[in-house]
């Protein structure tokens, strides 16, 4: 199954690796979503940071 590309160096949509401008098309899709298992630890310390500093 094809994707919709855009083209790095004219900014259009094509179905084709190269645009006919001449540049590379790659896929408009985004990241895969992948939760951080460390991330509750690294708000904890950030909050416990802020706190000293008088901020929060």
């Amino acid at each position: 199954m094809k994707h919709i590309l855009k083209c790095q160096q004219c900014g259009n949509f094509t179905m084709n690796e190269k645009c006919n401008c001449g540049g590379q098309a790659v896929s408009t899709k985004p990241g895969r979503y992948a939760p951080d298992k460390y991330g509750k630890y690294r708000r904890e310390a950030r909050r416990e940071d802020l706190a000293k500093k008088g901020l929060l």
